[in-house]
């Protein structure tokens, strides 16, 4: 069975029906380069609404396994590949990718040029696109903007114990990331950005996380006035779109790059100790470098190929963020130990950087 996947631009794409046969979506074409983590991938909320391209050829060998997902369900609305193997080899699979896909219902396409797409992308930007069943239009293929915004519900990690409690606004949080911040001592809640300054003040905080998400940040501005306050009163640790979110609410500006950072490959260097870690990466949006100068706030951390702005803190409070994904799922673990130093900061209750 034949999927076409056309693109805004008018270049159309012809290959083999796979995953759920028999949906037709529309979605922010993007590319990843990660050449495992699949799963991860799918999951994570940062990618709803957008049709994931896997710049590596072949995809599925290791099928899919419990405990691996970064969310309940798929996020993406569609997966593009070169190759999607039937044959799993790893003794924790449980099911096969393409009957996974076909589980959530998200549909997907095999045996296309996925090096020629994704140049594509490299050279127009991301841009939106359908995966259909039939040829359409250029017409039909212009497509509404979507909201990427997340919703999701307030939920207790917590063991009963008098421990440091870590309050994580989620914008679209990953699973890893929780799991990350759980370790005896510490209790975990969920909130959702809905949540006002006295929501979680009654929820006595000792620390707020600022979770990834999907999308622009921009969308979020009703919540800046509460970062602003949240910034004085507690140890904040914002990721990805947090780290976004956290230059916002301080004055900095952000925007749209041409095809984002997607890939756990990728090389960002701590201008404060001179280190370099390789890092795991998901966004389309980053922070405008030279906005931050004028705001209170310090470039710790660039990204060592673009030079874009990696991470982030408020000199004289325990305020910190990073573009990139500490918690991995998948990717390397350099970075893990911002999870240690965020921690720290609790113990000390708004000790200073």
């Amino acid at each position: 069975m034949k999927k076409y996947l056309t693109l805004e631009n008018g270049d159309v794409f012809v290959g083999e029906a796979c995953g759920d046969l028999g949906t037709e979506i529309e979605g922010e074409l993007v590319f990843t380069t990660n050449m495992t983590g699949y799963q991860e991938n799918l999951t994570d909320p940062s990618y709803k609404n957008q049709i994931i391209t896997f710049t590596y050829p072949l995809i599925g060998n290791y099928g899919i396994s419990l405990g691996t997902s970064q969310s309940d369900k798929v996020q993406a609305s569609a997966v593009v590949v070169r190759e999607m193997t039937d044959e799993v080899y790893h003794y924790q699979s449980v099911i096969s990718l393409d009957a996974f896909l076909k589980q959530q219902k998200v549909p997907a396409i095999s045996g296309i040029d996925t090096r020629q797409l994704t140049k594509i992308i490299r050279q127009y930007g991301t841009m939106k696109a359908s995966l259909t069943n039939q040829p359409i239009d250029q017409k039909e293929a212009e497509m509404a903007h979507q909201s990427a915004i997340v919703k999701s519900a307030t939920r207790s990690v917590t063991d009963g114990q008098e421990n440091e409690h870590v309050v994580v606004v989620d914008f679209g949080v990953k699973s890893n990331i929780v799991r990350s911040l759980q370790r005896p001592g510490i209790d975990v809640t969920v909130v959702t950005p809905e949540s006002t300054v006295s929501d979680i003040n009654e929820l006595h905080p000792t620390g707020i996380l600022l979770s990834n998400g999907p999308g622009d940040p921009t969308d979020y501005s009703d919540f800046l006035p509460v970062i602003q306050k949240l910034q004085d009163q507690y140890p904040i640790f914002g990721i990805c779109l947090g780290h976004q979110l956290l230059a916002l609410a301080n004055g900095a500006k952000t925007y749209k790059m041409t095809f984002g950072h997607r890939g756990s490959n990728h090389p960002v260097k701590n201008l404060m100790t001179g280190e370099i870690y390789m890092t795991s990466q998901n966004h389309g949006y980053a922070v405008e470098i030279e906005s931050v100068k004028s705001t209170p706030l310090e470039v710790t951390a660039i990204e060592v190929n673009d030079k874009t702005c990696e991470g982030l803190r408020y000199p004289g409070k325990p305020v910190f963020s990073v573009q990139y994904h500490p918690e991995a799922a998948p990717g390397p673990h350099d970075a893990k130990p911002l999870f240690d130093k965020f921690i720290e900061l609790m113990h000390v209750n708004g000790g200073v950087q």
